[in-house]
C-alpha cells in the first residue's frame, strides 16, 4: 500500500505544479487543491449521489452473486448444462454495455430497476466463471476417496468441491466488485434521478470539471473500499483460502 500511496502523492504533486505552471483555465484542467476545496463545499451533494450510486452497486451486485452461484452449481452437477452454459456466459461479456444501458433505460424507466440489471449483467461473468473453474479444479483423488466410502454426489460437492472453489471466487469477487461500480455510474450517466453517474453528467454539462473530476475520486474511493471488504469478508468466511494463497506464493 505504501508504494501506491506514494505513487499517487507523487502524481498529485505534478499534476498541481503543471496547473499553477502553466495557467491552465480550471474548466480545462483544475487543480487538486481546488477539486478537494470544491468536492468538500458540495460534499452534501455529491454524498447524497454517492449513497444512491451505492445502493445501485450493491443491489445489482447481490443479484449477480445469487445468479453465479445458482448456475455455477447447478452447471456443476450436470456436463451436459456446462456445455450448454458456459458459452451464453461468455457471450454475455460480448455485448458492450454502452448499447445495453440505453435499452435498459428505455425498456424499464428510469428507476431502480435498470441499474441494476446492467451491474448484474457487467458483474455476472467473472464471478460464475471464477465458481465453475473452482468446483472444476477440486482434487480428483479426495472426491474419489470419498466415494469408495460411501459418500453421495452431495456430499463430494460439500467437502471437496466447494471448498476448492473459494480461492478462485474470491479472487473473481474482488474484479467483479470493482465493475459493479463502473456498471453503476455508467447506468446512472445514461439516465437517472440521483447518483454519480448522472451527477458527473450535469457538471459536465455547467463546465464544472473539479466536481466532475470531485465525483471521480469518491467513484474511485467506493471501488477500492469494496475491493478491500472483500478481503474483510474471506478473511472471516474462509480463512483457510488466505492460507492456503500464501502457502503457494512461498512456494
Amino acid at each position: 500500500m505504501l508504494p501506491a500511496a506514494a505513487t499517487v502523492l507523487v502524481l498529485v504533486v505534478l499534476w498541481q505544479a503543471y496547473v499553477a505552471i502553466s495557467g491552465i483555465r480550471p474548466q480545462v484542467l483544475p487543480s487538486p487543491a481546488r477539486v478537494l476545496h470544491q468536492g468538500w463545499a458540495h460534499r452534501a451533494e455529491i454524498g447524497t449521489h454517492a449513497a444512491a450510486t451505492v445502493q445501485v452497486t450493491l443491489a445489482g451486485f447481490a443479484v449477480s452473486l445469487t445468479l453465479a452461484w445458482l448456475l455455477a452449481v447447478i452447471v456443476d452437477f450436470s456436463p451436459w448444462l456446462r456445455r450448454a452454459f458456459v458459452p451464453l456466459f461468455v457471450a454475455s461479456q460480448t455485448l458492450p454495455i454502452i448499447a445495453i444501458a440505453p435499452l435498459m433505460i428505455i425498456w424499464f424507466g428510469f428507476g431502480l430497476l435498470p441499474k441494476v440489471l446492467v451491474v448484474a449483467l457487467v458483474t455476472f461473468f467473472p464471478m460464475a466463471i471464477g465458481l465453475i473453474e473452482g468446483f472444476a479444479a477440486a482434487d480428483r483423488e479426495a472426491g474419489a476417496l470419498l466415494r469408495s466410502m460411501g459418500a453421495s454426489r452431495v456430499q463430494v460437492f460439500r467437502y471437496v468441491r466447494l471448498p476448492s472453489a473459494v480461492p478462485r471466487f474470491f479472487t473473481a469477487l474482488r474484479i467483479g466488485i470493482t465493475y459493479a461500480v463502473v456498471g453503476a455510474v455508467f447506468a446512472e450517466y445514461v439516465g437517472a434521478r440521483r447518483g454519480l453517474g448522472i451527477y458527473m453528467s450535469l457538471q459536465k454539462n455547467s463546465f464544472r470539471t473539479d466536481l466532475v473530476l470531485a465525483a471521480v475520486f469518491v467513484t474511485a474511493f467506493l471501488s477500492v473500499a469494496l475491493y478491500l471488504l472483500t478481503f474483510a469478508v474471506e478473511r472471516v468466511v474462509a480463512p483457510w483460502s488466505r492460507a492456503e494463497n500464501r502457502s503457494r506464493r512461498g512456494r
